[in-house]
């Protein structure tokens, strides 16, 4: 027996969070065989992640038994390494930057709190934030889609609590420049909350923000560049004031010890982030210059491709019934229908990506 009667009014309300679709589904949809199914619609490394953290795992799995450190300080050391951040900065966070995100939002919000949100951008944001009591105020793009600061400027009130920024952005791929950002810091009495879940594959970052900003906020992530994605591992990088205050609800032992000793493994495999890194760039310019459609300029380890006039429905399915996985997003905030998210591939895989594209832009197999 339900009894939805239990559920806060506001849960009701909340639309689901839209995951990529998984290779099982797929296969199963149109019959192909699973290992003949390219997944690139959920911005995973697809290089895997680096041996050493795979060798982390496996000589930790025998102490699973034995709590891990209660603020993951192996991988807070590392972090402060790999940022040039003190540990003061640094909490780690499980799972993954949702868990972050989920905690900071039960520290800041209060009912009637707002926050700003500029799309389209990852749903999550206003998942977190609506299910503590906080009002979400969208704003539109500018026509290339790239964040119109202004009018994010002028939706702030003295109810602001956050603003949330991606950058580089999900599904964009473009980053919101140093300048903006401080503009935004500058511009609220609140938090500026700057989700940078793709920065090893930018150009830049603005870790260094944090020492001249006392309302910023960092969230990372081991998803991407690290290969990491199935361990929901991530870290926020923060002021000290609000570290002490995040560490009193943040989850007891929220992030285990394997996921912490692969973690730390993992920023001590340079080599290996450097060669995820230089495929993801070589692969994001070829994709690129060879899809036969509008391709919006990216940062980060995917590409996002325009294909009107045609519909993000039609092409994506299209590239499903070959066993190509790419994220259609129409369920994201504002991005229209015909916006496509493809990760960047393999050498082979991107080369599959462009003839699928070219097939769908001569109309063949379109549904």
């Amino acid at each position: 027996m339900s009894r939805p009667e239990l559920i806060k009014d506001v849960v009701n309300s909340i639309a689901e969070y839209v995951p990529g679709k998984s290779i099982e589904e797929i296969a199963k949809k149109y019959g192909i065989n699973p290992k003949e199914i390219i997944k690139l619609g959920s911005n995973e490394n697809v290089l895997g992640p680096s041996p050493k953290a795979v060798e982390a795992l496996v000589s930790t799995a025998s102490k699973v038994n034995i709590y891990p450190s209660a603020d993951a300080c192996e991988l807070v050391e590392a972090l402060s390494v790999y940022t040039g951040l003190p540990t003061g900065n640094i909490c780690a966070s499980g799972p993954g930057m949702d868990g972050l995100l989920d905690n900071l939002m039960r520290v800041l919000i209060e009912p009637g709190d707002e926050v700003v949100i500029p799309t389209p951008t990852f749903s999550y944001y206003e998942i977190a934030a609506r299910a503590n009591g906080a009002n979400a105020i969208h704003v539109a793009p500018e026509e290339g889609l790239e964040f119109d600061v202004a009018a994010i400027k002028e939706v702030i009130t003295d109810r602001t609590k956050v603003v949330f920024l991606c950058s580089p952005n999900n599904p964009t791929g473009m980053l919101t420049s140093e300048e903006d950002v401080c503009y935004l810091l500058e511009s609220t009495n609140g938090l500026v909350f700057v989700d940078e879940a793709y920065v090893e594959f930018a150009d830049s970052n603005l870790s260094k923000l944090l020492l001249e900003y006392d309302n910023l906020i960092i969230g990372r992530t081991f998803s991407k560049a690290f290969g990491l994605a199935g361990l929901r591992l991530g870290y926020g990088l923060m002021p000290e004031w609000l570290k002490s205050q995040y560490m009193k609800i943040a989850t007891p032992f929220n992030v285990s010890f394997p996921a912490v000793m692969a973690g730390v493994a993992a920023l001590s495999d340079s080599e290996y982030l450097g060669k995820s890194i230089s495929m993801t760039v070589e692969g994001r310019k070829f994709l690129s210059d060879n899809i036969p459609f509008k391709v919006y300029e990216s940062q980060a380890n995917f590409i996002l491709v325009d294909v009107s006039p045609l519909i993000a429905r039609d092409v994506s399915e299209s590239l499903m019934k070959k066993g190509i996985i790419v994220r259609d997003c129409r369920s994201f905030k504002n991005a229209g229908e015909s916006l496509i998210r493809v990760t960047v591939g393999t050498r082979e895989q991107n080369e599959k990506v462009v003839s699928a594209f070219e097939e769908a832009t001569a109309g063949s197999n379109l549904i």
